[in-house]
């Protein structure tokens, strides 16, 4: 018997959910809209047909002589299928965006990544950059109409040379208009890509040209960032991963609502490339006023890779408080009081 919901939490397995829902005959997502939503040139296109604002943009094979490449200064150069900022680098000048090029070739060589088989991982988009505030955005489509469930502000600077991910707070602290018109940018963003039903995740920037919407995901927020959510239906409090398989099972969820409190997850950025050996400070991280869960996810005596060719944290903070703004404070102040112990990766020799 097929399932009741097929829901994708990430975002390789976007693509078999959306085949597997087809073959079902269940509520969700083509497999062509979601192999457009995880394909960078495919997502600028369709946004583009759509009228939406875009950067200038083109596609290029990784083979390519980047000094023959003609770019938009600043660029923003970035992988095809690849997430969480993975190879994104901003190139100011032909110096760097030729040594930008060659490193996001060489990531694209990876093992973990060719290991995919995917033929986007054969290109790089190379696109102007977009100035301006970023936001993301968690919402769900009930049959092409999208209801957002939170604006996360991203009040860390996102300008380059990488793009790691530090604090998500909600609600927005942007203008009800902006919020309102960044709505409205993801709702036709999705319906651009074809995306129909399930769950969405999006990212933007905003600007005086108006919200430049930079993915639609047909999933969840990552990680364990969805902590950060949390859900009321009369009494009851709600995670985002019950409201969206209430969803994906038919029931209704048009009581549901994230609740008054102001709430927010710092992704902990890995400080260098070494040996994780330890993390101390905790407990008087934890002691933080508004500090809710401090949890670290990587594991001692292993590798750590910052971005651009890293793809995980080493751990998560939590807080939530009365007001946004101190609920970026406490994640902030608890970060400063963690110490991270990384040893230098000692070079491997091989035997004559």
């Amino acid at each position: 018997m097929p399932p009741d919901a097929v829901v994708a939490v990430g975002d390789r397995p976007t693509l078999l959910a959306a085949m597997a829902t087809t073959a079902w005959g269940i509520p969700g997502n083509s497999a062509e809209a979601a192999g457009r939503s995880r394909n960078k040139l495919a997502a600028r296109a369709a946004f583009a047909a759509a009228g939406l604002p875009v950067p200038s943009f083109a596609c290029v094979g990784v083979d390519a002589d980047p000094r023959r490449i003609t770019a938009e200064f600043p660029a923003v150069l970035k992988p095809l299928a690849l997430s969480g900022s993975r190879g994104v680098i901003r190139a100011d000048n032909p110096d760097e965006f030729v040594a930008a090029f060659e490193r996001v070739t060489r990531l694209l060589q990876l093992p973990d990544v060719r290991l995919e088989r995917d033929e986007a991982h054969d290109y790089v988009l190379v696109e102007s950059f977009i100035p301006g505030e970023e936001y993301a955005i968690e919402g769900v489509l009930t049959h092409g109409a999208f209801r957002s469930f939170a604006i996360f502000d991203k009040p860390d600077p996102l300008d380059g040379p990488f793009f790691e991910e530090t604090i998500y707070v909600t609600p927005s602290r942007a203008a009800a208009t902006a919020q309102e018109a960044i709505i409205a940018a993801v709702g036709t963003a999705a319906r651009a890509l074809g995306l129909q039903h399930g769950p969405v995740h999006a990212e933007c920037r905003v600007n005086a040209r108006g919200v430049y919407v930079l993915e639609v995901a047909p999933r969840p927020i990552g990680g364990l960032c969805s902590r950060a959510l949390r859900f009321r239906d009369g009494g009851r409090m709600l995670s985002l991963e019950e409201v969206l398989l209430r969803h994906a099972l038919g029931q209704s969820i048009a009581r549901v609502h994230r609740e008054d409190t102001a709430s927010g997850v710092m992704m902990i950025p890995i400080p260098a490339r070494g040996v994780f050996r330890s993390v101390g400070g905790v407990d008087e991280a934890r002691a933080v006023p508004g500090i809710e869960s401090l949890i670290i996810t990587a594991k001692a005596d292993t590798v750590l890779t910052p971005l651009p060719e890293g793809r995980s944290y080493l751990g998560f903070i939590f807080a939530s408080d009365s007001r946004p703004d101190r609920v970026e404070a406490a994640l902030r102040e608890a970060h400063r009081r963690l110490q991270f112990t990384v040893d230098r990766e000692l070079p491997l020799v091989g035997h004559q």
